[in-house]
């Protein structure tokens, strides 16, 4: 009778500490992530880098180390495409996680939302607008590389205010940005593994790990 009652009580005390561990949790990263974010946000690159594979690379021989010539029109259109890719991305991204933070009954802003953006913001921002130079520069063979980079250090960087696996993501990432700048004449078919595929099917795998 008394080994019951000490296995129960022990039984207790693990149940205690895992929802104190849950709690701890749940107040310093932000968790409510959802999977289909990175599914959505996989197809939309996909299609991104289609359109621009068809419209710009197909003929062309821009992925290379050196600057090259490019006019006003085509700058302008690469640019439309690559923002309209970003702003898609970026709302269904939005829209997915919003809809995961009221299935868990969460706050959708508050101290780690802010401070998850804050270090993802950081790094993407400072790629962004080197990616930027580049570009006004004719370096357009560097855009999938420095991209990929800064977009893996970012996932690292925000790594530690949530999901553990984003850090995974953040380091595949890295790898095939090197990857892109080693074999440049495949830089747009590496990013559109990185943005798009990888990121499809670690959405899925996320989908699967922590869905309610």
């Amino acid at each position: 009778m008394q080994n019951k009652v000490l296995l129960n009580m022990k039984t207790d005390y693990i149940k205690d500490l895992e929802q104190i561990k849950d709690i701890m949790n749940r107040s310093t990263r932000f968790i409510t992530l959802s999977g289909l974010s990175g599914v959505s946000t996989g197809i939309i690159a996909l299609a991104g880098a289609i359109v621009a594979y068809q419209t710009f690379f197909k003929d062309t021989d821009y992925l290379v180390y050196e600057a090259v010539g490019l006019s006003g029109a085509f700058t302008g259109q690469l640019l439309v495409i690559a923002l309209g890719t970003l702003v898609l991305s970026v709302i269904s991204a939005l829209f997915f996680t919003r809809r995961q933070t009221k299935k868990q009954q969460q706050p959708a802003w508050d101290a780690q939302t802010k401070r998850l953006l804050i270090n993802l913001l950081i790094p993407l921002v400072a790629g962004g607008l080197f990616a930027l130079m580049l570009l006004l520069k004719g370096f357009v063979g560097m855009l999938p590389p420095v991209t990929l980079l800064f977009y893996g250090l970012a996932l690292v960087n925000a790594s530690k205010y949530t999901l553990s696996d984003i850090r995974s993501l953040g380091i595949i990432e890295v790898v095939l940005g090197l990857l892109a700048f080693w074999f440049i004449g495949y830089g747009l078919l590496i990013w559109a593994l990185g943005f798009g595929l990888v990121q499809l099917v670690y959405g899925l795998l996320m989908q699967k790990k922590y869905s309610l």
